[in-house]
């Protein structure tokens, strides 16, 4: 079992898989609500590579000001089929949307 930062177990805080179709992107560990996005830490899965592209071209988009460039790949992003899946368990939830940088992650759903 993983142990935070702050010494908590992260099945003590709620957590989510991350995953493309059968594929673990990554684990999502939540730290903190701010407004309708949830802030998280980010642990990268097996597919994560595969993922990344996508990722990385809406981030610089995002970055550079580039807005419709930014739509396009969030557009992307959001019908690649991503869901959450709750590690204590409990129904599958499909983001609105979802962004990582570095290890750490946000989603909104």
């Amino acid at each position: 079992m993983a142990t935070s930062s702050d010494g908590t177990n992260d099945s003590q805080v709620e957590s989510w898989e991350l995953k493309l179709e059968d594929r673990l992107v990554g684990t999502l560990i939540f730290e903190a609500q701010d407004m309708f996005w949830s802030d998280c830490r980010f642990r990268p899965g097996p597919a994560w590579e595969d993922f990344r592209p996508l990722n990385d071209r809406s981030r610089e988009a995002w970055r550079r000001g580039d807005r419709e460039e930014a739509r396009t790949a969030d557009d992307a992003i959001m019908t690649s089929g991503l869901v959450l899946v709750p590690l204590k368990g409990g129904a599958p939830i499909t983001p609105v949307m979802v962004r990582v940088d570095g290890d750490t992650a946000r989603f909104r759903f």
